[in-house]
């Protein structure tokens, strides 16, 4: 029996959704998208008269099986999960039989999965966008579907959009043509052949321009932002084939980029065909571009092999991080992958200092019944799963010995979902020779229990070795030293390590405000917009409660929405006696601006009421 979703109200057990066909139109004036979502649906078991789906904040004017009108229902509505919807059907299914659910629907202005941007947020200032964010669970704030990762459809959708806009979805384009009820609209096609989670469905629309940078990649972004996309993403085709030789092949045909606007609340997210990023990576040098190797890898492990469900999604996270530097290594040296590893070991211990070491949260595998997954989200399922794969990969024979587990796995559980427990006897399977190994791991403490793992694997510490020296030089350093610091300490660092240098820092005990003032002086790390370094600088400013760092800080915080760099910022100042009534009034007045899923976390980060306005 699989294991049921806590986060969905649509059963796996009775009906499975093998397809989409949706036709919608994107209305900005009323900030709506409406339409069909036709569902192909196979009974899972005899005598099945009832299908429940999910939906949030949809109105559902119409549902018809196979043509047939059908009688519905809205269930109780939960806080995040969204109100069921109870279809009776006309005739009753018998096991394997397919039936096409069609559901006239239309969305909520408030869409958790939809953000609409007035023309004034965009680059261009002339045309309104919107995007959509469906993980992980508001693919039903925009069509009713079971909308849990242990089911996978392919989909096809015509979605109609103002003529002087573009629309694109995570699927392959198949044509466009003037919408035939409106001369000012027209209508994009859409089809995704390869069975997807729902999470995966995606859709933006605004005045987007594309640039080809590789036989199988466009990169699409408003016009000002472009040409610096093209060239900030140029090493997509390098990585792609990287990871096809470590993955095996690349199955989703196109794989496009698309920069969104500033209030995009994750660093990237992995639509298939078309991985949407945050444009906080334009640092100008590609330096940032281990995002992009991490979408990428995702096209195999995520998108290819899904976690079941959201509590085992260090099965997406985990092993998409371990391709990702395993692209880097082959790309930039098997040094620098120690370095990145080491560099998330870090991060780790600073989403452990800032949870609580008892967090369950900070368990590998969450329980999340009636917990909000978004709620629960963190770099936990990333840098403790790549940890406990890393751990692995040095356990039982080193990097090629373990990539070869990895492209086992994935064959294995290809086109399907898995929970952890299938990973572990696949694991077991798979090294029959090494069982006596594996059963020395504490897999006990590395899956089910809070805080740091058990063991820390170990790091080549060639890069790492002058970001501690330098940081201990500051973290030592008497008043009577500063003047021993200049920007010559700088010169041979590149920017990986200048971010390493301020995470470090970050880990200790806040600096004297006398030191960051000197750093200042010396580094002028405020002159920086590499958006990693500039986010670790502000926060140790702030924590070090310097006060001329308070605007600077809020600006950040404020004209970019990248959650792991917004809700920090919010979190420091907030905790600064001198900013604290500033950061929740700022927050207030940049609220409507927000993505909603962005401003419903800084909203509890700061202990701000949901209704409360300004």
């Amino acid at each position: 029996m699989a294991e049921t979703d806590p986060s969905s109200f649509a059963s796996a057990a009775d009906h499975l959704t093998q397809h989409l066909y949706l036709r919608c139109r994107a209305d900005f004036g009323s900030r709506a998208l409406r339409g069909t979502a036709a569902l192909t649906v196979r009974a899972e078991r005899d005598g099945l008269r009832c299908l429940v789906l999910d939906t949030k904040d949809l109105q559902i004017h119409k549902v018809a099986v196979n043509g047939q009108e059908a009688k519905f229902a809205l269930g109780q509505r939960h806080s995040f999960k969204g109100t069921p919807l109870e279809i009776t059907l006309p005739f009753e299914l018998r096991r394997g039989q397919d039936v096409i659910v069609e559901t006239s629907f239309e969305t909520s202005p408030k869409s958790s999965a939809l953000q609409w941007l007035t023309p004034e947020q965009t680059s261009g200032k002339k045309h309104p966008f919107l995007f959509s964010q469906c993980q992980a669970i508001h693919c039903r704030a925009i069509l009713p579907c079971q909308d849990t990762p242990s089911v996978k459809l392919t989909y096809y959708a015509e979605v109609s959009v103002p003529k002087e806009l573009v629309a694109l979805m995570s699927a392959n384009r198949d044509g466009e043509l003037p919408d035939p009820e409106d001369c000012n609209r027209k209508i994009y096609r859409f089809s995704q052949k390869v069975p997807i989670p729902c999470y995966l469905i995606a859709l933006v629309v605004g005045a987007l321009e594309s640039r080809q940078i590789g036989p199988r990649t466009l990169v699409w972004a408003e016009k000002e932002l472009v040409d610096k996309s093209a060239y900030e993403f140029a090493e997509t085709e390098a990585m792609l084939k990287t990871a096809e030789d470590l993955a095996g092949p690349y199955v989703w045909g196109q794989y496009d980029l698309l920069v969104l606007p500033p209030s995009f609340p994750y660093g990237g997210m992995e639509n298939p065909c078309l991985t949407f990023v945050t444009p906080t990576l334009l640092a100008g040098d590609r330096s940032l571009s281990n995002v992009i190797a991490h979408e990428i890898s995702h096209s195999w492990t995520g998108n290819l092999v899904t976690n079941k469900t959201w509590e085992h999604f260090w099965l997406n996270e985990g092993h998409t991080v371990y391709l990702e530097r395993r692209i880097g290594g082959r790309l930039f040296g098997e040094q620098f992958r120690h370095f990145q590893a080491l560099g998330g070991w870090r991060e780790l211990q600073n989403t452990i200092n800032t949870l609580g070491d008892t967090s369950p949260f900070t368990n590998l595998i969450p329980k999340l019944n009636e917990v909000n997954p978004d709620v629960a989200y963190s770099n936990v399922p990333y840098e403790k799963g790549f940890a406990l794969l890393f751990h692995l990969e040095q356990l039982l024979g080193g990097p090629d010995v373990f990539i070869g587990f990895l492209k086992a796995y994935i064959q294995q559980f290809a086109y399907k979902s898995a929970v952890t427990e299938d990973w572990k006897k696949f694991l077991y399977s798979y090294f029959k020779d090494k069982v006596d190994v594996l059963n020395k791991v504490d897999w006990n403490a590395w899956m089910h229990t809070p805080g740091m793992p058990p063991v820390k694997p170990t790091y080549d510490m060639t890069l790492s070795n002058s970001c501690v020296a330098l940081s201990q030089r500051w973290t030592k350093a008497k008043e009577s030293d500063l003047c021993t610091f200049s920007s010559a300490d700088l010169k041979d660092l590149s920017s990986h390590q200048l971010i390493e240098f301020l995470a470090l820092l970050l880990l200790e005990a806040p600096l004297p405000v006398s030191h960051v003032k000197r750093m200042q002086e010396v580094y002028n790390f405020n002159a920086v917009n590499n958006s990693e370094i500039r986010f670790r600088w502000l926060r140790l400013c702030i924590q070090a409660k310097w006060e001329e760092a308070i605007p600077l800080a809020l600006k950040m915080a404020t004209e970019q929405g990248r959650m792991k760099f917004t809700r920090p910022l919010f979190r420091d100042l907030y905790n600064f006696e001198k900013s604290c009534d500033q950061a929740v009034s700022s927050f207030m007045q940049h609220r409507v601006c927000m993505h909603p899923v962005a401003a419903m976390l800084v909203a509890k980060d700061l202990k701000v009421g949901q209704g409360q306005t300004v």
